[in-house]
């Protein structure tokens, strides 16, 4: 039931959030493995993203990226930890025109504490970038930044409850 809530409140507050880089699986729960999928549907207006910057959260471990055929895959650490992956097309044909639709993974694992999770992501285009990393304020709502940053819901471990055998 409490995972039914937080999945309706969720798709609730990403309702205005669609057309900017959101994760496609934004529940997740926590001491995890977890696959995130940056959904990118669009340029810069007509403009074609020719690079997508995710910063890894300091409270997911072990970031591993996917490679993308025709997109060279940079990383960013700090004491051995990966804190940004950097995906840049390589070709003018590699990059991802507006009209289409396309995808950018990488694994890690969730937090072993519950609570939002926020992914700055900047995807920057041939012409201008967006940069979606804004994260709210106590009391704010998702819904009303301009640039909302990706967010996931750590949900508590199953059997966190204390259910034991």
């Amino acid at each position: 039931m409490k995972k039914s809530i937080a999945l309706a409140t969720l798709a609730c507050a990403f309702g205005a959030a669609q057309a900017h880089v959101v994760l496609e699986y934004q529940v997740a729960p926590a001491s995890a493995g977890y696959k995130a999928t940056f959904k990118v549907g669009h340029g810069c207006g007509k403009s074609p993203t020719r690079q997508l910057v995710v910063d890894v959260p300091a409270a997911m471990q072990g970031a591993h990226p996917m490679p993308k055929a025709g997109w060279r895959i940079d990383l960013e650490k700090t004491g051995g930890k990966v804190t940004r992956v950097t995906w840049t097309a390589l070709t003018q044909q590699d990059k991802l025109a507006s009209d289409f639709y396309d995808e950018f993974v990488l694994v890690a694992r969730t937090p072993a504490e519950a609570g939002p999770v926020y992914w700055p992501v900047s995807q920057v285009c041939d012409e201008g970038r967006a940069d979606w990393t804004e994260v709210p304020r106590a009391g704010q709502q998702l819904s009303e930044l301009k640039s909302p940053a990706a967010v996931l819901e750590v949900l508590p471990a199953a059997g966190a409850a204390g259910h034991q055998h």
